[in-house]
C-alpha cells in the first residue's frame, strides 16, 4: 500500500475520532444537558481508547519509516509538525489513563489530522550528508520537548475556553477536570518540557561543537529557541515566586509556544515553501 494512502487513512481516522468526541463530549443534546453538566463528560469507553491507538500506530509507523528507517534524512517543517503531533497524541493517550481529559481530545485530534499527512505532500529536501543515529535521536528529543509544550498549550487553551464559559455562566465549564487541577497539570507539563528542552539544547551545543567546531550558529532559529526557553523559564519562575495563574499564565504559555513554532517549523516552512530552498 503506498505511503500516501496510509497518510490519508491516519488523517481520516484522526478527523473521525475528533468529530465523534466533539459530538459526544462537547455538544450535549438539550434533553441530556442538565444530567451531563452535573456528572461531567462520560469517560472514554474501552473501544474509544482502543480506536485512538489505531491512527497513532499508523502515524508512528509512517514516521519511523520516513525518518529512522530511511538512509537519507529528510526533516523539514512537515516532518517536525507531524512528529510533534504524534508524540502529543501518544502523551495524551497515556495521560488519559490517569486524568479526565475527554474535553481535550477533539482539539488535539483535529490538529493531528492536519499535521499527520503533511510529509506526504511536503517531503522536504534530503540532507546533503548522512547524519548518525545520535543526531536523529537528538532531533527526536527536541521534538519531545516541542510535543510536551504542545500538550501544555492545548491544556492552557482548554482552561481559557472553560473560564470564558464559566464567566458566561455556561454549564460546559462544570464538565471535565476542575480548573485548578488542569492548571496544576499545565505547569507540571511545562516544567517537564522545559527540562527536556534544556537538555536537548545542551546536547545540541555539544554535538555542534564536536561536529562543526562551533557551539551555536547565530540565526533566527536559535534566537527564537532561546527566547522561547527564556519565556517558559520566566513563566515557571513567576508561578513559583508569585503564583501566576489564569490569563497571565495563559499569555506567557501562548507567547512561548508561538516563539517555539517560529524556531524550527517556522524557519523550515519559510525556506522550503516560500523561498523554495532546502
Amino acid at each position: 500500500m503506498p505511503d500516501i494512502v496510509i497518510h490519508v487513512v491516519a488523517c481520516a481516522l484522526y478527523a473521525a475520532l475528533a468529530a465523534h468526541l466533539w459530538l459526544t463530549r462537547w455538544r450535549v443534546p438539550s434533553g441530556r444537558w442538565r444530567k451531563e453538566a452535573t456528572s461531567g463528560p462520560a469517560p472514554l469507553a474501552a473501544w474509544e481508547r482502543a480506536a485512538l491507538l489505531v491512527p497513532i500506530a499508523l502515524h508512528g509507523w509512517l514516521l519511523y519509516d520516513g525518518i529512522f528507517a530511511s538512509e537519507t534524512l529528510r526533516f523539514g517543517f512537515a516532518q517536525a509538525l507531524s512528529v510533534m503531533l504524534w508524540l502529543a497524541m501518544a502523551i495524551l493517550w497515556l495521560e488519559g489513563l490517569a486524568y479526565r481529559i475527554e474535553l481535550l481530545y477533539p482539539m488535539a485530534l483535529a490538529a493531528a489530522a492536519v499535521c499527520a499527512p503533511l510529509p506526504a505532500f511536503f517531503p522536504g529536501r534530503p540532507a546533503p550528508e548522512a547524519y548518525p543515529i545520535e543526531f536523529r535521536l537528538h532531533l527526536l528529543a527536541g521534538m519531545l520537548a516541542y510535543s510536551l509544550f504542545t500538550v501544555a498549550t492545548l491544556h492552557a487553551v482548554l482552561i481559557s475556553v472553560m473560564e470564558r464559559q464559566l464567566h458566561a455562566h455556561a454549564t460546559v465549564a462544570d464538565r471535565g477536570m476542575p480548573l485548578l487541577s488542569l492548571e496544576a497539570l499545565v505547569f507540571r507539563l511545562t516544567a517537564a518540557a522545559f527540562v527536556v528542552l534544556t537538555l536537548t539544547f545542551a546536547v545540541g551545543i555539544a554535538y555542534s561543537e564536536n561536529m562543526v567546531g562551533r557551539a551555536l550558529r547565530f540565526d533566527h532559529k536559535t534566537v527564537f529557541v532561546v527566547l522561547s526557553w527564556l519565556t517558559f523559564g520566566l513563566l515557571l519562575a513567576g508561578r513559583w515566586l508569585y503564583g501566576w495563574r489564569g490569563r497571565t499564565a495563559f499569555r506567557w504559555t501562548l507567547a512561548g509556544f508561538v516563539m517555539l513554532m517560529l524556531a524550527y517549523p517556522g524557519s523550515r516552512f519559510v525556506l522550503e515553501v516560500i523561498l523554495g530552498r532546502g
